[in-house]
């Protein structure tokens, strides 16, 4: 399995980091063999909302050749659901089995069309927004709606990330990288 992660310019790094350290800990922790991923933007580097920048692994790729594809949040999504370049390079996996997003990630999948006939949630205080894109806003942590996967606010994050974890490596894999976090539920 190999997924992208889709990074930009005004990330919430925790969005990414929260749901990164538990499926890296799949690889890690040798759980689910042949697991990869790549960091992949529109710019070779980004830059948080506090200006920590990071480099990424490719920039534009085509994002069809991914298994998953997970959009983080942050306030740069507000200006980016409306970016045509950025929006044509993530529909880019419009053919991509597995779409994922924390927080306001939500309304870049939203803006891709990626949301249609689907329940999704976001950020508590961008529901109003989402309401457009989706079928219906659903006001839970995690809402699983088969291709597409979506989570509330920034701390969710690392719940979603143990979500992943037990539908790609089952029960006794997402226990043994919940305690090696001492994540407690």
């Amino acid at each position: 399995m190999k997924v992208a992660y889709i990074l930009f310019d005004g990330i919430t790094l925790l969005d990414f980091i929260g749901i990164y350290d538990p499926l890296c800990r799949l690889q890690s922790q040798h759980h689910l063999p042949g697991f990869s991923w790549d960091l992949c933007a529109i710019t070779p580097t980004i830059k948080d909302s506090f200006g920590l920048e990071m480099t990424v692994d490719f920039v534009t790729p085509d994002l069809s050749e991914y298994d998953m594809i997970i959009v983080p949040g942050g306030f740069g999504t507000r200006s980016l659901q409306h970016d045509q370049a950025f929006l044509q390079w993530l529909a880019t996996a419009k053919a991509v089995p597995k779409k994922v997003s924390i927080c306001s990630g939500a309304l870049l999948l939203g803006a891709a069309g990626f949301l249609k006939g689907h329940r999704a949630t976001t950020h508590f205080n961008e529901y109003d927004t989402l309401a457009p894109y989706c079928r219906e806003v659903v006001r839970e942590r995690v809402v699983d709606d088969g291709a597409v996967i979506t989570a509330g606010a920034v701390a969710s994050s690392l719940d979603l990330g143990l979500y992943l974890c037990l539908q790609l490596a089952g029960e006794q894999a997402t226990e043994t990288i919940r305690k090696s976090m001492d994540y407690h539920t």
